[in-house]
Parts: structure tokens; sequence; C-alpha cells
């Protein structure tokens, strides 16, 4: 009997690394050192194609009604509206009949302009857009390559997404400098025009000959110090105490908070919809420019490589013996730690890539985090368990 088609998104980085701004905490930025030959860093039309067509056939395979192409970075909109009225069109040509096709596209917004606004709308794109907070806080750490701050540009390109009636989220990176206002960030980010809200913590660490170290295996040596913009624990912990709070009083069923809505989902017994509380990974996989398929996209590097997709099926990729072993592999090395924990269901040790820390006995590949999603479970799980339970 047949091996059943393997379901699986991709993260497709038409550009690769390359990015119009220098976010100081970016752990993308380095990953042109893997390309060391490249000098354009752009997905040619003839991968567009194969990548085009190999998505839609393992999502056929696999029986689903929808293919959804996500397009990241670097910059994804450097790679030029004309890049993206190709893809659609080759989305529309290969696509069969009765298959829906989807786009979002994760951006700081700083290219967006009238006219890609009405390209987006029109062939209604889901726009992630990266924002930080007020001007202060998100130019902290988000300048352009000349040093300046991007906050007003990324304005300017959220109100052509505005007039055109654009459907976008907002993803905010927590850092040291914004981690610490919870209260202000939250307000601020939701009374811009979305109801989706996605926060990402960061947490990296300096390898001991500068610049960022490797993503760890998942028991690897917790030595190596973090950097001077990665959140603490105990501040992440609070963060999302407050916001919680001030969530569950006011926008419930209003705005749509990823962290929160995963969390009462996985309340209610239901499998994780986000890849770091899941107990396995490995299905979320990462597309550079040239066709070569990754892991994870925080696992680029060349022993987490999978192939690439001009040598071989993109599903034959996906369903591989290495992706398998991949994503087991966050279960099958929890510490005795966490298997012993009551909120294993919550958390499953989060992300492989945060098992930086040791746990209580010493034992290395512990979560960073678990001190942040403990104080959350304790703080919030209660109602975390009503609102399951209403849905």
């Amino acid at each position: 009997m047949a091996e059943p088609a393997p379901v699986f998104s991709v993260m497709t980085k038409p550009m690769g690394p390359r990015c119009n701004i220098d976010c100081s905490y970016c752990y993308y930025l380095e990953k042109e050192a893997l390309y060391p030959e490249e000098k354009r860093f752009r997905m040619s039309e003839a991968m567009l194609e194969t990548y085009t067509r190999e998505l839609i056939g393992a999502a056929v395979a696999a029986g689903q009604g929808e293919v959804a192409f996500a397009w990241q970075g670097g910059e994804p909109t450097l790679a030029g509206l004309g890049f993206f009225r190709r893809a659609v069109e080759l989305q529309r040509a290969l696509a069969p009949p009765g298959l829906r096709v989807s786009n979002s596209l994760q951006t700081n917004a700083m290219l967006i302009d009238a006219d890609w606004a009405a390209f987006l709308a029109q062939e209604n794109f889901l726009l992630g857009v990266s924002i930080d907070g007020p001007r202060a806080l998100h130019d902290r750490y988000r300048r352009d390559r000349a040093g300046r701050g991007t906050h007003e540009a990324v304005m300017a390109g959220l109100a052509h997404l505005r007039a055109a009636g654009v459907e976008f989220n907002i993803l905010c990176t927590l850092h040291r400098a914004n981690v610490g206002k919870g209260k202000e960030l939250y307000r601020y980010l939701r009374d811009l025009g979305t109801t989706h809200l996605q926060f990402i913590p960061i947490v990296e660490r300096r390898a001991p000959a500068g610049g960022l170290a490797r993503a760890p295996e998942i028991d690897a040596d917790p030595g190596l110090a973090v950097t001077e913009w990665s959140v603490s624990p105990r501040a992440y912990g609070k963060f999302l105490c407050e916001t919680f709070d001030i969530w569950y009083r006011q926008d419930v069923g209003r705005v749509f908070v990823q962290f929160f809505d995963v969390q009462v989902g996985l309340w209610r017994g239901l499998p994780s919809a986000l890849c770091v509380f899941a107990e396995t990974c490995g299905t979320g996989l990462a597309l550079e420019h040239n066709g070569d398929l990754y892991a994870c996209d925080h696992y680029v590097y060349p022993e987490f490589r999978l192939g690439n997709i001009a040598r071989a099926p993109i599903g034959a990729l996906a369903g591989s013996a290495r992706a398998a072993q991949f994503g087991a592999a966050k279960r099958d090395a929890l510490t005795a730690q966490c298997r012993a924990c009551a909120y294993r269901f919550a958390c499953h040790g989060g992300c492989p890539k945060h098992r930086i820390a040791r746990a209580r006995d010493g034992e290395a590949g512990h979560n960073y985090f678990c001190e942040s999603y403990m104080m959350f479970f304790r703080h919030a799980g209660e109602r975390l368990a009503a609102l399951a339970a209403r849905i």
C-alpha cells in the first residue's frame, strides 16, 4: 500500500536573505554566507515555475482543497511587482479546476505603494506587516542600512494597504526594548486597524568568534551568552500575562492573538495550530531562492538541507526520512522535566531552536522560555480552560 502524500507548508524566499533594512536581531541576513558565489539572490522564472508546479502537485496528491503560497524573506517585495504578477499567472495556469490558491506575504511594507497595494488587493493577498510598536520602540532595532529609523516608511506602506482594502495582520518581534511595554504595545498595534496579531520573542546566542551562533542541536550545550536584544524569560512571561489580561477583558472574539488562540485550542484538546507548541515539527519547510529546501526556517544550515526541488520532487523531500527524523527529534529529545510537566500538552517543549537552557536537574536541551510559559499557564490557565469550554 502506497504511503500517503505528506501535508506540509513552505516559507518561500524569492530574494533569499536579501533585505532593504538591517534589523539588529535578524537571524536570516547571515544566510548569504551559505551562497558565497551568489550575486543576485533572486528566484529565476524557471525556478518559480518549477516551484509552482511542484507545490500544486503536492497539494493535489495529498487531497487538499487549497494550496497556500507563503512569501517571506529577507524582504520578498525586493523581487518586484512583476515577479508576483508572474507568480499569480503561473498559479492560474497550473492549478487544476477546483483547487483554491491563496497567497500570503510577510513584509516590512517599506516598498508598498499604490500600485503594489492595488495588485495585492486585486489578487487577495494576505499581508503580514512587521511592526515593533510606536516609533521609538520600532526604530530601536529596525533601522535601514544607513542607520535611520524605518517606522515612518512602514506607516506610509500601511496607509496604502488600508486605502486599497488589503487584508493584513501585524507581526511584532519582542526584544529587550519593547517587551516591558506590554500594555502600550498591545493597544498601539491593535489600534492600527488589524484584528490579527502575532508576537514573536527574540532570543539569539552569541558565538565565541562573534556573530550569531548556529541553531542548536536539540541537546546542545547551552553555554553561549544571549545577545543584548534578547528578551529574558521573566520579561516575556510578564508580557504574556499583561497582554492576556487586556485581551481577555476587552477583545476576546474581536482581536485574534496567535499565541492565545493556539493555547485555547490546546486547552480544548485540539492539535496545535502552530509548530512551536506541536508535539513534533518538520512540516513547516523553508525554500531558498535557488530551490534548496530546508527542514525549518530557523534551521537553514547545510546539515538540515533536504535537497533541491529542481532535482527531486518537493513532496518526496517533505516526506523523506530526514524530514521525519528532524520532526520527531522535537518529541524524542524532551528533558525529563518536560516529560513530567503538567503543562506538557500546552507546550511540548516549545521550539527546538530555543532549547538552549538547562532543566532544574542540569539536563541540557531545556527551553529557554520554560519560565515564561509556566508563568503564563499558571496566570491564565483557568480562563483558557473556560474559553475552550465555550467554543
